[in-house]
Order: C-alpha cells, then sequence, then structure tokens
C-alpha cells in the first residue's frame, strides 16, 4: 500500500486520506475503517489512478455522500474514490451539464434560481448528482430519469462515451449502472423546462417544510430504507405492523416515519442491519410481501 500511495502523491493525482473511520464519510455516521480514501483533481488524474489500481491489484469503489450505504463496521481493504473535485457546472437555457460530483440540492437551487423547473424534486436529497444517477433517486413522483438526457463515463477499459437517457435504463430506483458496476459516472447533461422563479422557490419552500415535519432530519439516517412496494407505501406497511418506534442497539425505526431507520447514538451497523433484516421478515410474515431494501450494503461478506 505503501508503494501505491507514494506514487498517487508523485503523480499528483489528488489528497489522500488513510485509516479513516467511515462514520465520517456516511450520513448513518457508521461504519469501519478505511484504509484509502482518494480525491483525484480531475477525470485525467482518475484515469492515472485507475491504472495504478490495477497495476497494484487493487479494488475500488467510487464514494460519494455516502448517503445510500450501510458500510459493515469491518476494515474496509478497498481503495475508495470521491469525485467531489468533478463539480464544474454549466447552464446554458433549459440544459445543464454538470459533474458527478456536484451536490443534488445545490443543483436544484441552481436551477430555481435560473428559473428552471423539474429539479424541485430533488431539494432534500443529501447526495451527489453521480450517486442520485446511479439510485435513480427520486421524490414527489418524478427521479432523475425523468430530466438526465445523457451521461459522460469512464467505461472499464477507460475510454470516456456518453449513455443517451434511453441506454441509461431507468426505472424506479434503478438505472444501468447498478447492474455495470465498473462503468463511472463522470458528466451529466440535464434538460429542464422554463418556469417562474416564485412559483419554483415556493414549491421547494413547501416541500422542505414538509420533510421538516415528516422526516427525522435531526437525527442520522440514510433516507427511506425500503422500496415502495405496488398500491402501498413501505412505511404504512412498518407502521401497520407496529414495529414504529422498535429499536436494536442504537438503531431505531423513526417515530416519525416508519420507512427511515435513524441513529439515535452510538448505533452501530449490525444494530442498523439487524432492524432492517428484522422488519423485511416481519413484513413477509405478516403481509407475504418482500420488501426491498433501497440502500446499499457494503463489506459484508
Amino acid at each position: 500500500m505503501k508503494a501505491f500511495i507514494d506514487e498517487i502523491n508523485k503523480k499528483n493525482i489528488g489528497k489522500v486520506e488513510q485509516n479513516v473511520f467511515l462514520s465520517k464519510y456516511t450520513t448513518y455516521q457508521v461504519g469501519g475503517l478505511a484504509c484509502c480514501i482518494v480525491y483525484p483533481r480531475s477525470i485525467d488524474k482518475l484515469v492515472e489512478l485507475l491504472k495504478l489500481i490495477k497495476k497494484y491489484q487493487l479494488e475500488y469503489k467510487i464514494l460519494g455522500n455516502g448517503s445510500n450505504l450501510l458500510f459493515s463496521d469491518k476494515k474496509y481493504q478497498k481503495i475508495l474514490i470521491n469525485l467531489n473535485n468533478l463539480n464544474h457546472i454549466e447552464i446554458t437555457g433549459d440544459k445543464i451539464v454538470v459533474g458527478a460530483g456536484y451536490s443534488l440540492i445545490r443543483l436544484a437551487r441552481d436551477a430555481m434560481k435560473k428559473s428552471l423547473t423539474g429539479l424541485e424534486f430533488a431539494a432534500g436529497i443529501p447526495g451527489t448528482v453521480g450517486g442520485a444517477i446511479f439510485m435513480n433517486a427520486g421524490a414527489y413522483k418524478s427521479d432523475m430519469g425523468y430530466i438526465v438526457r445523457s451521461v459522460k463515463v469512464l467505461t472499464p477499459d477507460l475510454k470516456i462515451i456518453n449513455l443517451t437517457n434511453r441506454e441509461l435504463d431507468f426505472h424506479y430506483r434503478s438505472s444501468f449502472f447498478q447492474k455495470h458496476r465498473n462503468y463511472i459516472i463522470l458528466e451529466a447533461s440535464i434538460r429542464l423546462e422554463h418556469g417562474k422563479k416564485k412559483a419554483i422557490e415556493q414549491v421547494m419552500q413547501e416541500r422542505r417544510q414538509r420533510r421538516k415535519e415528516t422526516q427525522p432530519l435531526e437525527y442520522p439516517s440514510a433516507g427511506s430504507v425500503f422500496r415502495n412496494p405496488e398500491n402501498i407505501p413501505a412505511g404504512k406497511l412498518i407502521e401497520d405492523a407496529g414495529l414504529k418506534g422498535l429499536s436494536n442497539g442504537g438503531a431505531q425505526v423513526s417515530l416519525k416515519h416508519a420507512n427511515f431507520i435513524i441513529n439515535k447514538g452510538g448505533a452501530s451497523a449490525e444494530d442498523i442491519k439487524g432492524l432492517i433484516e428484522f422488519i423485511q421478515k416481519t413484513i413477509q410474515k405478516k403481509y407475504h410481501i418482500d420488501l426491498k431494501v433501497e440502500q446499499e450494503f457494503v463489506n459484508w461478506e
């Protein structure tokens, strides 16, 4: 590992953090020690980094804001790559070209300031553009699939290509990238519509207030835990099953919204995962419904 880090520094690829706890980099605020996080300065430096990873026969994972991940409490040996430096943005008319590391919440505000409508749903989603595309993040009956026209990606053989909306295979909380994890999102081209700034801002403010009233924003969480089954919200199923407020160690099913699991303080990754699995078993036994987890489990093998 030392030789690998030395080469990163020699090639000026970007900042390196070693032996850091993932609780600082995930919205659940849990997770074990990560051996290495690298912040490449640019796309060219990212390519250099990937060549080094291959040279040293290492493995890697892209890490955004950590808002949809549950890392285990074990040490994570793969190289984590953070693309926050890919944070450029250009707005021309109703078109936005934006880097994968750009904040989704910030992007929604930028669009509002330019009187562009279509991103209001994203105003409360605490992820990056790249992470949102990967998950096809959405809310209020809209998602990234409605607004993303194309994505610039780095292929497994380190070529830069563009994938169109149709090729991105967007579905409910799903995209091309979940089945092709060795493609790296670099940049998105987004098309919105012109609207009235005051009306857009009012919608965002109303939804912000609604989130404060209905979601446990005062505690660490990773947003909705389960995908909604057809015809009924997952939160209602969990609440009707009597699981609202249920605790496991420092983890709890939120009293505000039953499809949120919160870290009330000192929760371990095991506490959260155990609660998720108990909910799944209970809902299957009571309603014969398989709740699908919206979040990604990492390093549980």
